[in-house]
């Protein structure tokens, strides 16, 4: 019983013991005093949010691209189990080699998005996104030997190596799938807010002057509101899309609030995103002024379909 306890829950004592590696701490606190000013420096230039993926591609890029060399390395291990890896044809590269150097021009691309969406991430994730980094960089660093040996003619070598790149690039997609599916990085906090069903009182309209924002808890869900007129209500749901910290303590300018912790910009008015690293619009609800309070009201419940 014991042991079948231990398969279900050795993933779970891992990650707890990540988050109290001291060297991994150590390490994490000398590449952001190095990664992060450079990053603070260059954030609202486009290529940063290109990068991210945010507004243009509607989640990370860096999830996608890194599909790129692990599917290109997996198919040169597969070559090598079928015997095609020949050297030598005319002077061009075998095809596991040439999958091999694609895959590395690939991992350039994933590294650098790696790196960018990494600088947007904080405490035991940005460690955990740390050794899911280094892991990968160790994988590449396996495949740019593997190939080398190739290119030399050291065939069984270059097997050798090429399978234990696809070994630690497979425990690091294994990290990485942690940050996603464990941790929620890089997901959207909002996508379930839909309540309340109904129109609710939010707060006393004297309570909120003219330019002013707060931020509220109605029926459980956090809701921002800003008065930008004397009627004009704006309400859109206070977690932030991208890493869930609370707008309502962001600054407001011209209706546009920025968010805290990662200054990804927002307008108030339609939920969408002025400047990234968020990937995902803002949900908006609607609100009304109404014998002195402002009510605010979530998505209304879809219809059911009729039977047939």
């Amino acid at each position: 019983m014991a042991s079948t306890d231990r398969l279900t829950t050795w993933h779970r004592e891992f990650f707890a013991a990540v988050s109290r590696w001291s060297w991994l701490k150590t390490a994490d606190e000398k590449v952001a005093a190095v990664a992060l000013p450079v990053y603070d420096r260059h954030r609202a230039n486009p290529v940063v949010e290109v990068m991210h993926g945010g507004r243009w591609a509607g989640h990370s890029l860096h999830a996608a691209l890194s599909d790129l060399p692990i599917g290109f390395w997996a198919g040169s291990v597969v070559l090598d189990s079928l015997g095609k890896d020949v050297p030598g044809d005319g002077g061009r590269l075998d095809p596991a080699a040439t999958l091999s150097a694609a895959g590395l021009l690939a991992a350039a691309a994933t590294v650098a998005t790696g790196v960018t969406d990494w600088t947007v991430s904080d405490g035991e994730d940005r460690r955990t996104g740390l050794l899911h980094g280094l892991m990968n960089l160790a994988g590449t660093a396996l495949q740019a030997a593997s190939l080398a040996a190739r290119l030399s003619g050291h065939r069984r070598p270059a097997q050798v190596l090429g399978l234990a790149s696809m070994t630690v690039t497979g425990a690091a997609g294994y990290v990485g799938g942690h940050l996603v599916q464990g941790r929620a990085v890089m997901v959207n906090r909002t996508a379930a807010s839909t309540g309340p069903t109904s129109w609710v009182r939010a707060v006393e309209l004297a309570e909120l002057p003219v330019g002013a924002s707060t931020g509220v808890v109605v029926q459980g869900r956090a809701v921002m509101l800003h008065r930008s007129g004397e009627d004009e209500i704006h309400a859109i749901d206070d977690l932030c899309s991208h890493a869930g910290a609370l707008l309502s303590r962001g600054e407001v300018v011209d209706c546009v609030v920025t968010c805290p912790l990662h200054e990804s910009r927002f307008d108030l008015r339609d939920g969408r995103i002025v400047q990234g690293p968020a990937h995902h619009p803002q949900p908006v609800l609607p609100a009304r002024v109404r014998n002195g309070w402002i009510e605010v009201r979530g998505s209304l419940p879809r219809p059911r379909r009729a039977r047939t």
